[in-house]
This record gives structure tokens, sequence and C-alpha cells, in this order.
């Protein structure tokens, strides 16, 4: 069953949550959205494998704090999701990519969800997850603004819609020959991907039937306990 998106999107509520571990590892920033819920699901991921802990708090957007003093001196962009590292000097890590790049080699040290530095599937891994970062997050993102915007321009949600759709070609094409994106096992490049595809609904893409390994792939996703822990956060 596909994982109900409406949550990726939600109207932002005024509710500060901080989830206490004082000796956790790490600390992550975030808010429910599909770049939020990428490092929430990896670190769901490395606590259900390796016991790896860790404690978020959720950024408040309704009273700007991503763009207080003390947020943009952990993400000088402003933006989630963010993580500080206790064990490196609280060592600050911002943008998606970096970040399950990060926690991916420092902390899964069977290399359960990537590979070795320098191997063929360690830059298949890193395409994978360019090609959605540059691509898919910022297509379904803007698709996703113009259809719930006040104003409504056609031209403007037919174009990120169309390109949407696209891209689903683009990951349908890769996934009718293999299960999950790189390799023969699920990966960061997987987790990468998965909360825009998951959220497809928000954009006006009512369905997968279109792309039915994609959809295969979504519905195999989403049945993962650490998953299904990671959407749920904050």
């Amino acid at each position: 069953m596909l994982l109900k998106t409406t949550r990726f999107f939600d109207k932002l509520r005024p509710v500060h949550f901080l989830h206490t571990m004082a000796t956790a590892p790490i600390k992550l920033y975030t808010y429910g959205t599909p770049n939020g819920r990428k490092a929430s699901i990896l670190l769901e991921e490395l606590k259900a494998t390796y016991g790896t802990q860790y404690e978020y708090q959720k950024i408040d957007f309704s009273k700007t704090e991503q763009k207080e003093e003390w947020f943009v001196k952990i993400n000088p962009n402003g933006r989630i999701p963010a993580i500080v590292d206790r064990t490196a000097d609280d060592f600050a890590v911002f943008e998606t990519g970096a970040i399950l790049q990060y926690l991916q080699g420092k902390f899964d040290t069977d290399n359960k969800f990537g590979w070795g530095a320098g191997t063929k599937e360690g830059s298949e891994v890193m395409q994978w997850m360019f090609w959605a970062n540059a691509g898919l997050g910022p297509m379904m993102g803007q698709a996703g603004h113009f259809v719930h915007a006040s104003e409504k321009i056609p031209y403007a949600q037919k174009r990120y819609i169309d390109e949407s759709k696209r891209l689903l070609g683009v990951l349908e094409m890769r996934l009718k020959d293999h299960e999950y994106l790189v390799g023969d096992r699920y990966s960061i490049a997987d987790i990468n991907a998965y909360p825009w595809v998951a959220g497809h609904s928000f954009v006006q893409i009512p369905s997968l039937d279109e792309w039915p390994s994609v959809k295969k792939w979504t519905e195999r996703i989403g049945e993962r306990d650490a998953v299904k822990a990671g959407v749920a956060i904050p």
C-alpha cells in the first residue's frame, strides 16, 4: 500500500517538539517535508541496524525559525534539514545529499546502505543522488508550489507537472530491471529519491500506475519499519 502523502506538505503548525536524548551523537533539525524525511529515514535505519541514537528538533516555519541567527550558524542557507555531529566537535552538515553521505560514511560501518569509496556502485549512488537533488526534487517541489499557490498560473503548473512525469519515466526505465536504484539492494540512493516519489499525489499525479516499476519500488520501500518511523518525524 502506498504511503499516504498529505503530511509531506501539511499546513504549518506552530508546534516546537524536541525529542530528548542527551547522549545522542546526532542532532537533527527538521520538518515533515520530503527533504526532511530523507534524513530521518536514514537515521531510523541506522538506529535499527546499529543502535545509533539521535535526537531531533522540529523547526517551526510559522515562526521563521529557519532564518534565525542560531540556525543560520548551522545552515547558512536557512533550510532544513541539518544535522550536528556531537562526536565531532558539533560538526554541522546541511544539504540532504551531504547529510546522507556523511551519515552513511561515518555510521554505516558495514556498508548496509552504501558501498565503499572508489567503487563503481558508490559512484552510481552519487549519480542517482545528484539526479534526484538536481531534478526530481526541485521539479516536484515547484509543481507542488504552483498547484497550491493562491495565484493560479496554468503554464507553470503544466511545465513542472510534465517535467515531474518525465523524471518518473527516467526512474521507471532504471527500475524495470533493478529492484533498487543501485546494485541489488536498498541504499541511500533510494532513501534520497523515495520521499518525493511517495508525495506524488500532492503535485496532481494521483497514481503511479503509469510507472509500474516505480510503484512497486515505492511500495517496497514504504513497507520498511524504519521508513515508517522516519516519515512520522517530526
